[in-house]
């Protein structure tokens, strides 16, 4: 029972309707507004800014703080000791493995990575160039044709199944979505392979001639996974949840935050930093200095994308490992005299030394340095929000689980209608 109330008065209404008001472990107070609608009354609050949809503990953002925590850890020390399959690991299930249990789920992920091979005939069915979103959204979907014998999700043991085959699968498909889309023939998993190393050689390796995964590579590629793997109730995350609360299958569910994940003002971000990095162009310090200008114009429309961060109003927690990172990868290459490589890093000098920038906070984000460590190993810019949905999909699958293990309804937001009032049909 909540301890303390909140009260309102409405003009017009000869009462005080009272609310309980509840406190979570960490982060802001919720008021309870659910017996609001008895009154004849709805809380007005578009894009759910004030909004608590659910309980949740998975996990923790203080945007203010720059703090990011899954199940209770900073994704800083995550980043630094832990990996992406462990990380799923305990998003899934609330806690870090044991060495047993950690040896088990990795085991059962590598033995889950194959895909049914008539999903193959899927593919066909896509132009070519269609882009890789829209063939992954199209076949994450179509995974319930083929894996319908664990669907009931009533049951722990078939959402666990589902789970599980889902983050195995995930870069199987996203692997054939890139070939595809190249015109090259379908890699099968290794499982000898880890998570990312397996993604590295699934993309780029081809029957002509030998293939090493890079080390380096391998672990930029797991840090890009542990670091977009869940970033609590965002637009794609509420839109699993929003399919699943009327039992839907998790494979549905999932091609569903797909589909918004897909959208350039959610998942498109690292690719904007390239697309960026592109329009500047020129390396010289003055066209860079002419970039940054127009960026600071409030009449102009350019943004410098990669700098600053809708919920983190400090700095993004997750940009530290992610520069660390995108410095050994750029060491790896000895890419240091790439054109586009030479803006962005003159770009974040500038973002960290000029006073504009350091009083508005906009310091390189996770996505700045993301997409240029994605560039620099290989992957398209095509690609880069399917990678993004590989990594999500831990994410949507356990906030899923923990919606799906509890008392939940129906999701059904209202609205404040504008629209005509009752009018008759005219009269021919």
């Amino acid at each position: 029972m909540a301890d303390r109330k909140a009260r309102l008065t409405v003009d017009g209404l000869d009462k005080t309707i009272e609310f309980p008001v509840y406190s979570g472990s960490m982060g802001p107070d919720v008021i309870d507004v659910r017996t609001l609608s008895a009154e004849g009354l709805f809380t007005h609050d578009p894009g759910f800014m004030a909004t608590s949809s659910t309980e949740s503990a998975i996990t923790f953002i203080d945007g203010g703080k720059g703090v990011l925590l899954h199940r209770g850890y900073p994704i800083g020390q995550l980043a630094e000791n832990s990996n992406f399959v462990e990380l799923s690991y305990a998003l899934l299930f609330g806690e870090l493995p044991n060495d047993e249990e950690f040896n088990k789920f990795e085991r059962t992920i590598r033995n889950h990575t194959m895909v049914h091979e008539q999903l193959a005939n899927f593919f066909k069915g896509f132009r070519r160039d269609a882009h890789p979103m829209s063939i992954l959204c199209g076949v994450v979907g179509g995974l319930a044709a083929f894996y319908h014998d664990h669907l009931d999700i009533t049951k722990e043991e078939d959402r666990t199944i589902s789970a599980i085959r889902l983050i195995a699968k995930m870069p199987t498909l996203a692997s054939m979505c890139y070939k595809y889309n190249i015109g090259q023939p379908f890699n099968y998993p290794r499982n000898d392979l880890s998570y990312a190393e397996n993604f590295l050689y699934m993309m780029f390796s081809n029957p002509c001639e030998e293939f090493k995964v890079n080390p380096v590579f391998a672990k930029a590629m797991d840090r890009i996974f542990m670091l977009h793997a869940d970033h609590e109730q965002n637009a794609s995350t509420s839109t699993v949840r929003l399919a699943g609360s009327t039992g839907a299958n998790p494979f549905a569910c999932i091609s569903a935050g797909i589909a918004a994940l897909w959208g350039p003002a959610h998942g498109g971000a690292n690719e904007a930093v390239l697309n960026m990095l592109d329009e500047i162009g020129d390396e010289s310090e003055e066209n860079i200095q002419r970039f940054v200008d127009r960026a600071k114009d409030k009449s102009d429309p350019f943004k410098l994308m990669g700098f600053g961060h809708r919920v983190y109003r400090n700095f993004d927690p997750r940009a530290k490992v992610m520069k660390e990172t995108c410095d050994e990868v750029l060491a790896e290459l000895g890419m240091a005299d790439d054109p586009q490589l030479k803006i962005a890093k003159r770009l974040e000098q500038i973002a960290l030394e000029d006073e504009y920038f350091i009083e508005r906070k906009l310091y390189p984000n996770v996505d700045f340095y993301s997409g240029i460590i994605l560039k620099a190993i290989g992957i398209p810019t095509n690609m880069f929000t399917v990678v993004f949905a590989v990594s999500r999909t831990i994410g949507w699958i356990s906030h899923w689980n923990e919606m799906i293990s509890s008392n939940y309804k129906i999701s059904r937001p209202r609205q404040l209608y504008t629209g005509h009032t009752e009018r008759d049909y005219p009269a021919k």
